[in-house]
């Protein structure tokens, strides 16, 4: 009887989510129309742009109705594929409401998304002088409109079911390819594959498929880093020149940037994805030694310390000083130290020339007037990633990694706290040591993400709920969509 009974309260908790979903987006089709404004008379020819037209009348609109100084601000390409982008991800928008701060020639509307299911807001700015040309246009998320109800509290049978039909209608409709893996307090609530691991075989993605990573590698490169610290043989003071010679770095660099400059991103480095990198073979990227000429004439761009700029260069650099400090390379050194302590068995730094099992290939669109067209990424990345991105995991691998790490067993908790705090004394307010840090309703969330070409990943772990989620993806971008629903989920 008690099971019964609990089925039917979940049944009937579920039913009403459902029904804030459908009052939201279907109810209040008339809560706002269109302002008679030069600024609402754009915002009309937009939407309809966005809802009903094509790049080809997207590009003929801009040429005619955008000014000359909002065409400069951007390439023109970066335009008709910023419009692309958009017809693809929401195919239609809904007008909602109009912001109370509008005029005539500035507005914000905030527009409905039924196929992401979320609310965003939508600048328009035009000229003050007739034919009133559009000076600027921004798109970003937004909070609700006044007249949508607050969300309830849902129990964590509700957010996996509700996690379980956003991810299905995603993927159903080729917007996701990928894995999901939500838990709490270390119990699995759900998991789910979609898509195909490899279209030209039809070979579809599995909870055990591995997925490039990208950047939330980082990570891995942090938590070796804070070990060998742990173990004297490393300090985060110490300066990049006590272990890299002038093959590696300028002077400026080994006498200014320290450990804690290149794990926090304060350095004042670039990246190594310069006229070089993308002029040689990919081919020649599977050993440090020869990521030497795309970062030995980078120097800081500031005073390093004195301000946050994500930098792959520095990242890279902890590379081959795990290597000279561990007497080991520095993959045998993750897959013995992080990998396997962790029972991550599919997850390795693999190499894209080998044929590996089970191994999801990554896709990206390239926007024409006709459409688009699919590519994978295998010339666009180095053969074999490192500590600045591009490992390989599974969902149930990186659930394997956030217990152990929060479970202390990695390192101990006085560096799990280092790595997973702001660093204010460098800047750098919203990342610790290779970890992207978060705070909202008063929970503290770390993790890191991952974003390339056919590249879309993110581990996010909820210090005070105990939620963790896990999204991994071979499509560009769109593992941020249920990002976004998940927080949506969890955070009430």
């Amino acid at each position: 009887m008690v099971i019964k009974r609990e089925k039917s309260k979940v049944s009937h908790l579920l039913l009403a989510a459902t029904l804030f979903f459908f009052l939201s987006a279907c109810l209040f089709p008339g809560m706002a129309t269109f302002p008679g404004t030069p600024a609402g008379k754009r915002l009309k020819e937009l939407l309809d742009l966005f809802n009903h037209g094509s790049r080809q009348k997207w590009g003929d609109y801009m040429k005619k109705n955008f000014s000359e100084d909002f065409l400069k601000v951007a390439p023109w390409q970066e335009f008709l594929d910023f419009y692309s982008k958009i017809r693809d991800t929401h195919e239609r928008f809904q007008l909602k409401e109009i912001a109370k701060n509008a005029t005539e020639y500035q507005l914000n509307a905030i527009l409905w998304s039924p196929i992401i299911e979320d609310w965003y807001k939508f600048l328009v700015k035009v000229e003050p002088k007739p034919p009133h040309k559009i000076a600027g246009i921004n798109l970003q998320p937004s909070r609700p409109p006044s007249f949508v109800p607050p969300p309830a509290k849902l129990t964590d049978q509700q957010i996996a079911a509700e996690l379980k039909r956003y991810v299905e209608k995603l993927a159903g409709a080729d917007k996701f390819s990928g894995t999901v893996l939500l838990a709490r307090n270390g119990k699995i609530l759900f998991k789910g594959a979609y898509g195909l691991a490899s279209k030209r075989f039809n070979v579809p993605n599995r909870i055990d498929t591995k997925f490039k990573l990208g950047s939330m590698s980082k990570m891995f490169a942090a938590i070796a880093t804070a070990q060998l610290v742990e173990k004297g043989k490393l300090s985060y003071q110490d300066l990049v020149g006590k272990y890299l010679d002038s093959e590696w770095v300028q002077k400026e660099t080994a006498e200014k940037v320290k450990i804690k400059h290149l794990l926090s991103h304060t350095s004042g480095l670039g990246s190594f994805f310069n006229d070089k990198f993308w002029n040689s073979s990919r081919l020649l990227y599977n050993e440090f030694h020869n990521w030497k000429p795309l970062v030995k004439d980078d120097k800081p761009k500031f005073e390093p310390g004195s301000r946050w700029s994500y930098s792959n260069t520095g990242m890279l650099l902890l590379g081959p000083i795990i290597e000279k400090v561990s007497g080991q390379s520095y993959y045998d050194y993750v897959r013995e130290n992080i990998f396997k302590p962790a029972g991550m068995s599919d997850s390795d730094y693999f190499e894209m020339d080998r044929p590996v099992p089970n191994l999801a290939i990554g896709y990206y669109k390239e926007y024409t007037d006709k459409g688009f067209n699919w590519h994978n990424n295998i010339l666009l990345m180095g053969v074999k990633g490192g500590p600045m991105g591009g490992g390989f995991s599974t969902v149930e691998d990186l659930f394997h990694f956030s217990q152990t790490l929060m479970g202390n067993k990695l390192v101990s908790q006085k560096s799990v706290a280092l790595l997973t705090t702001p660093k204010p004394e460098l800047n750098s307010l919203h990342y610790g040591y290779g970890f992207v840090l978060r705070k909202k309703h008063n929970q503290v969330i770390f993790g890191h993400g991952g974003a390339a070409p056919g590249i879309s990943s993110w581990l996010q772990i909820f210090k005070e709920s105990g939620y963790v989620y896990i999204i991994l993806s071979n499509y560009s971008e769109k593992s941020l969509l249920i990002r976004f629903k998940l927080d949506k989920l969890i955070l009430r």
